[in-house]
């Protein structure tokens, strides 16, 4: 992607400056706004490749901000907030933020966590078969490979692999693996998932301890890289 646009909608002029001066340098085209509603009109009238929102801002909670926004606006939205419970963080990943950093922030992690959600997800219809370094996931045939070798997966762990991979480099909570993969009556029960990753990372990282592929984010999900 060649000078992605990036829309800043953050009340602190320190930050928005930061922000700025920090993405130009890295080549990305940057817009700006201290308020939900400008930002919201600007997200309408020439919606950017990425959003940078701010959870605090004076005429508008962040939260219902980025429901507004996750009506009708496909693309990545980080959260960028002071905001560092648990709750929030949780709350803003199920109502459809691709990642959330907290302030303050080093430039060269939200760099990296930029670049990360930009790059194109997992298509089944075009692409099948997707290949992450030496992992290749092929999920129209429901097969994995590791170094050209197959690797023998349950149902459960590959819809739960999957699942991670289509979503590449986006946190998913805990709630919502365990609502996708066994139902509603399950999102309190998260020993299923801490079981079902740990096996799966015996089965598709070269170091459990050390995963590569499935990141723990602590307190609220995973995110596959």
């Amino acid at each position: 992607m060649n000078n992605p646009e990036i829309l800043i909608i953050d009340d602190e002029p320190q930050i928005r400056k930061l922000l700025q001066i920090t993405l130009q340098s890295n080549d990305y085209k940057v817009i700006e706004t201290s308020t939900a509603k400008e930002g919201l009109i600007m997200a309408a009238n020439h919606p950017p490749d990425i959003i940078l929102l701010d959870l605090g801002l004076p005429d508008e909670n962040g939260h219902a901000v980025l429901k507004k926004l996750r009506e009708w606006y496909s693309k990545p939205i980080i959260i960028l907030s002071v905001q560092n419970n648990e709750e929030d963080i949780i709350k803003a990943l199920d109502n459809g933020a691709n990642d959330y950093l907290v302030k303050p922030f080093r430039t060269g992690e939200l760099l990296a966590r930029i670049r990360t959600v930009l790059r194109s997800p997992v298509n089944d219809d075009e692409s099948p078969v997707t290949i992450y370094n030496d992992l290749e996931i092929d999920l129209a045939a429901r097969q994995v490979k590791k170094k050209n070798e197959s690797i023998k997966l349950t149902a459960t762990e590959f819809t739960l692999l999957s699942l991670l991979a289509k979503n590449q480099g986006k946190v998913l909570t805990h709630q919502y693996l365990l609502k996708q993969v066994w139902g509603p009556s399950y999102i309190n029960e998260s020993q299923y998932l801490r079981v079902f990753i740990a096996q799966l990372r015996k089965k598709i990282e070269d170091d459990p301890n050390k995963p590569l592929h499935i990141i723990t984010q602590s307190g609220v999900g995973y995110r596959f890289l």
